[in-house]
């Protein structure tokens, strides 16, 4: 059965080529084929060319496991599986798409894709999101001299318009930020409005494509118009998806106009299939192997540990009658509790998990997606360091979110417990200490985790810390045994930038249904040298 071949553009450790990748027909075949991947950052590239590498296995070989179960360091894969690295190798790029020439490499080998593909080629990526997310454009406001207009950034998408001129493939998917439906340029039109021109063939030199907003709610598909599509229907809640995460992103689909005519309405107004409950951070998170934080600025250990998350409990109990929330009194009775239990442990928890772990009501899709029974324990598994005076805030946060079912915001926090900031009060950080609530999904897993774990607390109290990269990466839906490369930040920043790979699994399912539909067979040779729309689509 014909693949389809995938190019994947801003690919970061790999989600959305994850995804596609592992999507499946009836019999189990795999339709979409990764071909080329191009990611700019190094230790990115180092994930995403491991993955490429694994990819070219049935199932990832048993040295693989030796490695993430930490019982070896990682082996030469060139002189162990030389043909599968060298495939791995070529698929993986290192590249900054706009900085190099095209004509020198990526040209060239953009057309022996379409050659090769039989013009089956799907592209698909999302160009880096900082000048667009809400975040970012607070940050640019702030800086000297800053002028939007001259932000590459904002422009980035425009590489991604060209491969898609020069590749002409039969779809495309490109995500973004949220922040893309509101984002202008020195207060000129919305760059949304460009970027969906832009993308439906607006251009004398692309093709035409019909724009498909796979989530909407809406009755019919999105058509352009003269005033073109109304750019929220793009907007993807992932948690309406089975994610365990609030993570909002634009994620448009295009199929190319003479595919999309031989498709007809019905198919085109597929959407995703939701799910009736969210998956919570309890579905993930809940089973895995306690750990402890560590203890940054300060001698670690974990007896120095227990003598500190001590202290920091004395500090929430010594507080004045009355000035710890709605729930005073039994927040102060549970934090005895808690202390009770800290206090009488013979055992304390590592800084690195052991073990494996997850909720037995974890929703079926989502365990098996993440699950893999040949680990032994969690890659990419270690708690950081936290300054001592933060625990206190940390065990405060978890224990009310505990109580209430929510975050406490910076205003519910007693005057004891704030910190010396000189925007505490201000309003700007009222979300400055956050915790993950338990039967809620995650908020939206961004790379700031990597900076620190003020807004990425882990709900159980006794643990008192931020989240690892795994379970960051639980929450981002990447399987166990999916290892990130670099230092433990480079791991938290790959992990924020990234598509949630089962939402990408998702949406190459809600694709690949709609190119079905367009299935046939060719009669006759083409006349103009072109295939036809029968011969760009899988007639299985």
């Amino acid at each position: 059965m014909h693949k389809y071949s995938v190019v994947d553009i801003f690919a970061g450790p790999g989600g959305l080529a994850e995804g596609f990748s592992r999507v499946q027909h009836p019999d189990g075949s795999r339709p979409f084929r990764v071909v080329l991947s191009i990611e700019k950052d190094p230790t990115a590239h180092a994930t995403l060319r491991l993955r490429s590498f694994l990819r070219q296995f049935e199932s990832p070989p048993d040295e693989y496991y030796d490695f993430i179960n930490g019982n070896c360091d990682e082996p030469n894969w060139s002189e162990l599986y030389p043909p599968e690295w060298e495939k791995g190798v070529e698929e993986a790029w290192l590249m900054e798409l706009g900085q190099e020439d095209p004509s020198l490499r990526l040209d060239n080998r953009l057309d022996e894709i379409r050659a090769e593909g039989q013009d089956r080629v799907i592209l698909i990526g999302g160009p880096p999101c900082q000048a667009y997310s809400l975040v970012g454009r607070a940050r640019n406001a702030g800086k000297a001299g800053y002028v939007p207009s001259e932000d590459g950034r904002h422009f980035l998408y425009q590489e991604y318009i060209r491969i898609l001129d020069r590749l002409r493939p039969v779809a495309f998917v490109m995500e973004n930020v949220k922040g893309l439906l509101s984002s202008s340029v020195d207060g000129r039109a919305r760059i949304v409005e460009q970027v969906l021109s832009d993308l439906s063939g607006d251009r004398s030199e692309g093709e035409k494509y019909r724009l498909l907003a796979i989530a909407s709610k809406a009755t019919g598909q999105i058509e352009l118009d003269a005033e073109g599509p109304d750019a929220r229907d793009f907007l993807v809640r992932a948690e309406e998806f089975g994610i365990p995460q609030a993570r909002h992103r634009v994620i448009i689909v295009g199929v190319r106009e003479d595919v999309a005519e031989a498709i007809g309405p019905d198919l085109l107004s597929v959407r995703m299939e939701g799910v009736e409950k969210p998956a919570a951070v309890r579905d993930v998170l809940g089973s895995m192997p306690p750990m402890r934080s560590g203890l940054s600025k300060s001698s670690d250990g974990p007896m120095e540990w227990r003598s500190a998350l001590l202290t920091a409990i004395d500090a929430i109990t010594s507080v004045g009658r009355g000035k710890l929330g709605a729930h005073d009194d039994l927040l102060r009775e549970k934090a005895k509790f808690y202390r009770a239990n800290v206090a009488g442990l013979n055992t304390l928890p590592p800084r690195r998990g052991e073990g494996i772990g997850i909720a037995s009501e974890c929703p079926a899709e989502l365990r098996e997606w993440l699950i893999d029974p040949k680990l032994d324990t969690l890659p990419n598994n270690e708690t950081r360091g936290h300054m001592p005076g933060d625990l206190a805030r940390y065990f405060y946060a978890s224990l009310s979110a505990e109580l209430s079912g929510k975050s406490p915001t910076a205003g519910m926090f007693p005057q004891e417990l704030a910190p010396s900031h000189k925007s505490w009060a201000s309003g700007k950080f009222a979300d400055r200490f956050r915790v993950q609530v338990w039967d809620n999904p995650s908020t939206t897993i961004t790379c700031h985790i990597s900076k620190d774990g003020h807004y990425f607390i882990h709900p159980d109290p006794l643990q008192c810390r931020s989240l690892t990269v795994r379970e960051a990466a639980r929450l981002q839906t990447f399987p166990d045994n999916y290892f990130f490369m670099g230092t433990r930040t480079a791991q938290y920043i790959q992990v924020g930038n990234a598509v949630p790979p089962l939402l990408a699994r998702k949406i190459g399912d809600t694709l690949l249904t709609m190119l079905r539909g367009a299935g046939g067979e060719v009669t006759e040779a083409p006349k103009d040298g072109k295939p036809k729309t029968a011969d760009l689509v899988d007639a299985a």
